[in-house]
């Protein structure tokens, strides 16, 4: 009895083992995401977001909003929906101090068109438009009649002046008063931090950012319905749709960037960076492109083989049609995050309290520790999207696995991905929060680098070393993606934990790199042209519609975050295709090792994989001569040895 119970414990040993660790991750990841949600609390309680772009005045109101009062100060609490721009008393003579405008402001519901040369015409324009330039304790039949109605109201004459379309505010028209606005307004925003320009521009662009989200979500879809019907046809007009979208987005980037280098009105900080970065794309655009072309130029005699390859992964699809809408349930998850996670990041932006100062006005002071909270959040931005797709490879890799490892191809098990969503979530989300850790650890030492890039301007040698870094981290990270997919795939498999499914990929793909690394990257291949197809499009629409708001909008880094949003979306609908080959070729390689095409060990592979797995190792081979084959072909068709 001591030898069964010691061997049955030998036998759970392992099982105990993989339970313990991925409880235990999970854990981590679930204490990470209180500290997420106590930041969110914070920023909540303390942000106010609509500052940066409604604007608010002299008093804590922010224009165009209901408002809490504020200890200290009378005037604030006021109902300033109907009141949208924000009117300086003394727009002629405008200074700033310590990042502050000197002169009182005002929410006000519209600007005054034309000149005002005294109280009556302050006040006649009052009462026609409704809209009120001296303070709000000032009655409008009191413009006349107040003794300190000269200090209550704006200085005269009032100028006219425009609603300037992105901040809200009454922009005066008169030469000598625009100039000295504009130098004042120039200086404040050049003087603000990279952080807070980035969240003015996101704020100011956000119904352009949602649409562009939009248009390579359809973007996705499209193409992902189109690989499940591929034919060499569809290819052929991919590639050159792509050789198109990259040639005439390189051009579209060089010509803005020569026509904002050459544009003498380029005053703004934000315009000057608009520049940097879009020389910036458009080298890296332009490198893109040419190698781009080199490998299509290469690899065009073997794209035979991939619209081959993709017709048995879409005769896969085809038995669980439901998998085709798993990046579906990603991309829903992943949107709400990023939504979440911008919302939360333009509060943090704006926490600072409320604190009322001598006459009543309103000053908000930003609060210490905000610079952690950022990097904190910007951390969980990472590790919780990476987990998220991390989820999703492991529901099709177990998905696939089950169909793979079934004898009756015609009959494929009841509710697959079902199942493999459950056991995702009973056994293997510490493996999936393991994998996108690793991810994410890598991840983060090449925003560190990339953020002192730009502070080291003027040390060259720095520079470079950086620049070396940087593309090293870039390579280990497709590296370990790589790993981690496979890993993935033999977790659903054997069960294992994350580091013995990782080492138990390696060892199969080590045996059978040879035959399998040739097959899978051609379809890796034109599933990237499929990804570089939705970024370009969305890219162009991007220039196209962030280029009519030039003025001091930071338009070109919410352009790089729409660049971004379209990779994630179409990995995440075009992965399917990739991590139901993987899963295949590696079910495949595991296939062979364990059986031996016996009656008492038959093959699970079907006949259509096995001849195309044995043409692409023909066309590998080339004219060399082996001893053994693993792929012979007889006469009752094409019989599989080990390998």
């Amino acid at each position: 009895d001591s030898g069964d119970s010691a061997s049955e414990l030998q036998e759970w040993r392992p099982v105990i083992y993989r339970k313990c660790t991925d409880t235990l991750w999970l854990f981590l990841f679930c204490l990470f995401w209180a500290g997420l949600m106590f930041i969110t609390g914070y920023a909540v309680m303390a942000g106010a977001a609509e500052r940066l772009v409604l604007g608010y005045d002299s008093f804590g109101n922010i224009c165009g909003r209901k408002n809490t009062p504020v200890k200290g100060a009378p005037l604030s609490g006021q109902d300033m929906t109907n009141k949208k721009y924000v009117f300086f008393l003394n727009s002629c003579s405008l200074e700033m101090q310590s990042l502050k405008i000197s002169s009182l402001s005002l929410c006000v519901s519209s600007c005054p068109q034309e000149q005002l040369n005294s109280l009556e015409d302050l006040q006649s324009f009052a009462r026609n438009n409704g809209s009120f330039l001296c303070l709000y304790n000032l009655n409008v039949s009191s413009y006349t009649l107040n003794p300190k109605a000269a200090q209550l109201c704006p200085t005269l004459p009032v100028p006219p002046s425009k609603s300037f379309l992105l901040f809200n505010r009454c922009v005066p028209q008169n030469p000598e008063c625009y100039s000295k606005y504009a130098s004042v307004l120039i200086s404040m925003v050049n003087e603000m931090d990279v952080f807070h320009r980035i969240l003015s521009g996101i704020l100011a662009g956000r119904d352009t950012v949602i649409g562009l989200s939009v248009l390579a979500l359809a973007f996705s879809f499209i193409l992902t319905l189109a690989f499940r019907y591929i034919r060499t046809l569809l290819v052929h007009t991919l590639i050159a749709l792509v050789v198109f979208g990259l040639l005439f987005v390189s051009g579209v980037l060089w010509w803005l960037h020569y026509d904002y280098r050459n544009d003498p009105s380029t005053e703004l900080e934000t315009e000057k960076e608009n520049v940097k970065f879009l020389l910036g794309y458009a080298i890296f655009s332009t490198i893109v492109t040419v190698v781009l072309l080199f490998l299509i130029f290469v690899l065009r005699k073997r794209l035979q083989f991939a619209v081959q390859l993709f017709r048995i992964v879409g005769k896969i699809i085809g038995r669980i049609p439901f998998l085709l809408f798993q990046p579906l349930w990603t991309f829903l998850i992943l949107l709400v995050f990023w939504v979440f996670w911008v919302a939360v990041l333009l509060s943090l932006g704006t926490a600072g309290t409320a604190q009322s100062t001598s006459g009543g006005q309103v000053e908000y002071r930003a609060l210490s520790g905000l610079c952690y909270m950022a990097w904190y959040h910007f951390v969980g931005l990472i590790w919780t999207s990476e987990f998220i797709l991390a989820c999703q490879q492991m529901v099709i890799a177990g998905t696939v696995v089950t169909c793979y490892f079934n004898r009756n191809k015609s009959s494929p098990p009841p509710h697959p991905v079902l199942s493999s969503i459950s056991v995702l979530f009973c056994y293997h989300l510490g493996t999936a929060v393991k994998g996108s850790f690793l991810i994410t650890i890598l991840r983060i030492p090449r925003i560190v680098l990339l953020y002192l890039h730009n502070i080291l301007t003027q040390k060259k040698n720095a520079k470079c070393l950086f620049k070396c870094c940087f593309c090293w981290f870039c390579c280990q990270e497709s590296c370990l993606r790589y790993f981690n997919q496979h890993a993935y795939t033999t977790t659903a498999i054997n069960g294992t934990n994350f580091c013995t499914s990782a080492k138990d990929a390696d060892c199969i793909l080590a045996r059978n790199s040879a035959k399998l690394a040739s097959i899978s990257c051609f379809g890796d291949f034109l599933l990237f042209l499929g990804k570089v197809f939705v970024v370009c499009f969305t890219v162009f629409g991007g220039l196209m519609a962030f280029n009519y708001h030039r003025e001091l909008q930071a338009w070109v880094v919410p352009l790089l975050l729409v660049g971004f949003f379209a990779y994630l979306m179409s990995h995440s609908f075009l992965s399917v295709f990739e991590v139901t080959a993987d899963a295949m070729f590696l079910c495949f390689a595991i296939d062979m090792e364990t059986n031996d095409g016996t009656a008492e060990k038959p093959y699970f592979v079907d006949q259509e994989l096995l001849t195309f797995v044995s043409q692409s190792n023909k066309l590998t081979e080339g004219q060399k001569h082996r001893s053994t084959r693993p792929f012979q072909d007889n006469e009752d068709g094409t019989e599989l040895q080990p390998m």
